[in-house]
């Protein structure tokens, strides 16, 4: 990836590629099939794509239908975000083309004489084949000399001439579309076909003609010269992959590490133009430097640098990429950005916007009995942030008070990324070990330390525990057993403390949607942020009906009776005294 995104992990596959496509006996060609091999951080991060699909020739508009799944999956599919999964990204792609061929099929009689398409798709991306698949269009492999079918045809036979199709781009409003992942290795072929080229020729025929040559695109013409007597539309494409990220660790800490590590700096110093006014702070794993970009009117930047503890550690080096790379790729008022400089990096580092404010962990030691809605408020800025780095698949993994500051204005600002998991990320290949849980434990969910797969509800987890934190004036809500807890049963054992036991303002509905989202199962918990933002500020009916009543609602009764024994008592100690 280029030194501008900071980012220097690289997950680059190389293929050859050749394909064949003919009408046949048919006036028009009803078939299309495309590739997009992009250079630089794409190939990385999204992969190669290749697809083919077979427009239903009953409908009105089958060319249309092909042409166009291909070609909005092909470019679309790599305007998705960088950080979202293969899946993911192929998914929202494929459902928004389905309802537009859907709709445009709207004003025929019936959906098959409509925009139906079937369609095959292939992501390569780093050591892993995704496959999406709809219709009766395929997908083989060839591996150690035998052909394998990976998609399976969604289509009903009737006789020996007659087949419908089950399932298809545009047939319905939503598509079933079949997803797979499976490893790759240096030497497999890939074969997309449409039924004009597997119908007519045997499997024995297709594996015999795919093993016999080395060149891509002979092999593609072989299969539609074998396929001449076809009375449908011949395509094929073949794909062989000729290298595959490297597996040798030193190879890719090399590329980590192509910057050298800058030293320790001094007010005064200058690196790359930048010139150091302060040290913000410094930990075992980095630098914070406050500094002013004398190449750009000397504008304040936040300098992070960092440390030579982790120089040959090539998973702290990516992570450290990752972190210009999250920040570069997120805007949210509650987020704290990345800066893009122009000028040409001599040492690994990048810079910051700056933020003029004390960290949550200050703020509230500056305060006797913070206003609940000032809590509330912070808490919903850390959801907003957290809710933007969802929505490009990526966790924050490490939210606690001393990684958030309140700006000027009050507003919180979410700070270091160093142990965000990024979906599309997660599937790149490394040859050495990525930590899944690198967060704080006080305030990171048990699942982190069950070894369970986290999800946006474990950073749920982490913004409950920090506005029971700030609610309580720091407080946990399991309290000092849950530092000692590991195991599944520990965690079962701990007890919920109340966060009205520490601050009687906390409304009991409040501490009821606290409770819910710091629960110890994750499935327990509210399915969204938005949800748990809500019932912070009103009460959550399905929660608050189990609460208790009030003993004046629950009997009156004993209520009086317990007044007239205060005053009956009061009476008497008046007399005594």
């Amino acid at each position: 990836m280029t030194q501008n995104d900071g980012v220097h992990i690289r997950g680059d596959i190389r293929l050859s590629s050749g394909r064949f496509t003919d009408p046949g006996p048919k006036a028009e060609n009803e078939d299309f099939l495309g590739m997009h091999y992009p250079e630089g951080p794409l190939l990385t991060t999204k992969g190669v794509a290749a697809c083919i699909a077979d427009g239903v020739s009953a409908a009105s508009a089958a060319r249309e239908a092909s042409e166009s799944a291909v070609r909005s999956f092909l470019t679309d599919y790599f305007e998705t975000p960088e950080s979202w999964q293969v899946k993911t990204s192929a998914q929202r792609v494929l459902s928004a083309t389905n309802r537009w061929l859907f709709s445009q099929g709207q004003g025929y009689a019936s959906a098959e004489n409509g925009c139906v398409t079937t369609f095959t798709g292939l992501v390569l991306k780093s050591r892993t084949a995704h496959v999406f698949h709809i219709g009766d269009s395929r997908l083989y492999r060839l591996r150690d000399g035998s052909l394998d079918q990976i998609t399976r045809d969604h289509s009903a036979r009737v006789s020996s001439k007659t087949c419908y199709l089950t399932r298809a781009m545009g047939l319905a409003n939503s598509a079933r579309i079949d997803y797979h992942a499976l490893p790759i290795e240096p030497g497999d072929v890939f074969l997309l076909s449409t039924d004009g080229i597997h119908d007519c020729i045997s499997h024995s025929k297709m594996q015999s003609i795919v093993n016999s040559g080395t060149d891509p695109d002979e092999i593609a013409r072989a299969l539609g010269a074998a396929a001449e007597d076809s009375d449908d539309n011949r395509s094929a494409f073949v794909l062989r992959i000729d290298s595959l990220p490297s597996e040798d660790k030193d190879d890719v800490f090399n590329q980590l590490n192509s910057l050298p590590f800058p030293p320790d700096l001094l007010p005064g110093q200058s690196i790359d133009g930048l010139t150091v006014e302060k040290l913000i702070t410094a930990s075992p794993s980095s630098q914070l430097y406050l500094v002013h970009d004398t190449h750009q009117n000397d504008r304040p930047l936040v300098l992070k640098t960092p440390s030579v503890n982790y120089e040959d550690d090539p998973a702290y080096l990516e992570r450290f990429a990752l972190e210009e790379w999250i920040g570069l790729r997120t805007d949210n008022q509650n987020l704290v950005k990345a800066v893009r400089r122009e000028t040409p990096r001599r040492f690994l580092y990048y810079c910051l916007e700056p933020v003029d404010g004390p960290t949550l962990t200050e703020w509230l030691a500056e305060q006797e009995s913070p206003p609940l809605g000032e809590i509330i408020e912070i808490t919903k800025g850390i959801i907003s942030g957290t809710r933007a780095l969802h929505r490009r698949e990526t966790l924050h993994q490490d939210l606690k008070p001393d990684n958030i500051l309140l700006d000027t204005d009050g507003r919180a600002k979410i700070i270091d990324y160093g142990s965000c998991r990024i979906g599309g990320i997660t599937e790149i290949f490394t040859p050495f070990h990525r930590q899944s849980a690198l967060g704080t434990m006080d305030f990171s969910a048990p699942e982190y330390r069950l070894g369970a797969t986290p999800s946006n509800r474990s950073d749920l987890f982490s913004i409950a525990v920090i506005t029971y934190h700030l609610l309580t004036n720091g407080q946990h809500p399991y309290g000092e057993g849950w530092s000692r807890a590991k195991t599944q049963r520990d965690f079962h054992t701990l007890s919920y403390t109340s966060a009205t036991a520490h601050n009687p303002m906390v409304p009991i509905w409040m501490d009821a949607t606290l409770r819910k989202a710091l629960s110890i199962l994750p499935d327990s918990r509210h399915e969204t942020m938005s949800e748990f933002a809500k019932y912070l500020e009103t009460p959550d009916p399905s929660i608050t009906t189990n609460l208790p009543l009030p003993l004046a609602q629950r009997n009156p009764v004993l209520l009086w009776q317990l007044i007239a024994l205060a005053f009956f008592l009061a009476w008497i100690f008046t007399l005594i005294f």
